[in-house]
């Protein structure tokens, strides 16, 4: 990323802090624009002429590389097993790690293994509990399975 006196174009086609359009302006008028306002003059691309830039605060610009990056990354389906008689403190930490997978962009696929016959409604009460305490960093991609030996419900992020 090139940037305030690295950029070596006569003009630059400028964008504000607030996404408006400035026109093509000279690069030495656009940099003491960003020396005034204190913020970095930013190219955004070296492949047109002029080159579009903008004035972007330091820490924009690198909150929007992290977003990028964030995209970029596909995201995994990390599975996450209980059983129907779990103990409230075991539930909450699985909930805890469930929530921060979610946070960190990842689906979560949460496997109730049953044992017995008679645990498929536990283990159906168990998922809809834990959808409805993780409904503030995701949502259901699918609906509660029940099947053989196991209840599923997968997660993803918002």
């Amino acid at each position: 990323m090139i940037k305030n006196e690295k950029i070596k174009a006569a003009e630059v086609k400028l964008t504000g802090l607030q996404g408006e359009d400035l026109g093509i302006v000279p690069t030495t008028e656009a940099l003491a624009m960003a020396r005034k306002l204190k913020v970095d003059l930013v190219c955004l691309s070296l492949m047109e002429s002029p080159p579009s830039c903008r004035l972007a605060g330091a820490g924009a610009v690198r909150q929007e590389k992290e977003q990028a990056k964030k995209q970029e990354r596909p995201a995994k389906v990390k599975e996450l097993r209980l059983t129907p008689h779990i103990e409230e403190h075991d539930l909450e930490v699985k909930r805890s790690q469930a929530e921060r997978l979610l946070r960190g962009g990842d689906a979560v696929l949460l496997k109730v293994v049953l044992t017995g016959s008679k645990e498929a409604a536990q283990a159906k009460t168990l998922l809809e509990e834990l959808t409805a305490a993780l409904a503030p960093c995701g949502k259901r991609k699918t609906g509660i399975q029940l099947s053989g030996k196991q209840a599923a419900v997968q997660l993803d992020p918002l």
